[in-house]
């Protein structure tokens, strides 16, 4: 992929639907603000922020932001690195690398049971924000495995504990901290700048009203989520904390859509962005969502098959089957769709509930598909 062109067009032009939907949105109290990233081609249609990113201050396109679990493919994207140098194999038993793991029954759980969510240790208590991080992996690896769980049989999405084991493995192969390697190995090369996975606290202080908020709008309080406390951003929550913009989010969809490049920096072979945007598990329940979903290596693969209407965090009425990203709790997504040469990052910064916000992610996308012709 080589250099985008810029947005020639306002976003009221380029997405009028979907910019519509984002006002109505804030009318009636789901978000108070919007961070858009849109690009069909080589051709940038929009990047743009709407409302505000916190109480009176106006949501920018370089607003730095809390993604939630739309963050998660970072780590996917870190082991597959390992993988391509040849440090670890998808089939490896997580504790030939993490002895301790072993406990409890976990002996045969592989880093491939991790990045499909059918390893069975999703409901551990990792103790967070008031454990360690190496209480947390000491938590999980003494876990026992959820009852009546066959390995690689059963499946439902693991919030944080796999993401945690994740990131202990590449600390423990690369030699250095999760958030370090992140940010040196796969944030910089993507000229990623203002995005972090552990942001330091005087990064933070210094971002000052460039950094927006997550508030949660399901009871009417705008109460702020606690991720984005000076305390908590600055620790790595593999699963759950990372920050940035959304154009820089879509730089990571921009690299899988071109093989692994990114304006001539390959981070991952092109054989491993296959492996993670194929699908590795297809049409199990999700014993979490429960629904069927399809998922790659760390990302959810297009489930429109299953039920458009009804899939958590899927990709509108109008995606193909080779769509393919991943959401953030009741507020974002970043996606990607070949087949229309089509790469997209959106956040609301308001948690309405599951319900409420998939509904207005998944007419979100669909206008975003129908302004761009693409239904």
């Amino acid at each position: 992929m080589t250099a985008l062109i810029p947005p020639v067009q306002l976003p009221e032009d380029a997405l009028p639907s979907a910019v519509c939907l984002i006002d109505d949105g804030m009318q009636v109290g789901l978000h108070i603000g919007a961070q858009v990233y849109v690009a069909l081609g080589r051709e940038i249609v929009a990047d743009f922020g709407r409302g505000e990113a916190k109480t009176g201050v106006p949501m920018t396109l370089d607003s730095v932001n809390l993604w939630m679990s739309s963050g998660k493919p970072v780590a996917a994207i870190a082991i597959m690195q390992l993988v391509d140098r040849g440090l670890l194999a998808l089939t490896d038993p997580v504790a030939k690398h993490i002895p301790e793991f072993a406990a409890a029954g976990k002996q045969h759980v592989t880093i491939r049971h991790l990045l499909t969510h059918t390893a069975g240790f999703r409901n551990v208590d990792i103790g967070w924000p008031n454990s360690s991080w190496d209480e947390i992996i000491a938590r999980i690896s003494a876990a026992p495995l959820q009852r009546d769980w066959p390995l690689g049989e059963k499946a439902g999405y693991h919030p944080y504990t796999s993401w945690y084991i994740l990131g202990e493995l590449v600390q423990r192969i690369a030699g250095r901290p999760f958030s370090e390697y992140v940010r040196a190995e796969i944030f910089l090369p993507l000229g990623m700048e203002d995005s972090w996975l552990g942001m330091p606290t005087e990064q933070y202080h210094a971002y000052g009203d460039r950094l927006g908020i997550m508030v949660d709008t399901m009871r009417g309080t705008l109460t702020p989520h606690r991720y984005t406390t000076p305390e908590a951003a600055s620790e790595s929550v593999p699963g759950g904390n990372a920050f940035g913009p959304m154009h820089d989010l879509a730089r990571i969809y921009h690299m899988l859509l071109g093989g692994g490049k990114w304006n001539g920096v390959r981070i991952l072979t092109e054989q491993s962005v296959i492996a993670m945007t194929s699908r590795q598990r297809e049409g199990m329940l999700d014993e979490t969502f429960r629904h069927k979903m399809d998922w790659g290596l760390g990302l959810i693969i297009d489930g429109s098959r299953y039920g458009a209407e009804t899939i958590p965090y899927g990709f509108g009425l109008h995606s193909s089957g080779r769509a393919f990203g991943h959401g953030g709790a009741q507020s974002s997504m970043g996606f990607c769709d070949p087949e229309h040469d089509l790469v997209a990052a959106i956040l609301f910064n308001g948690m309405p509930g599951e319900p409420k916000h998939n509904h207005r992610m998944r007419k979100f996308i669909t206008a975003l598909y129908e302004d761009l012709g693409l239904e």
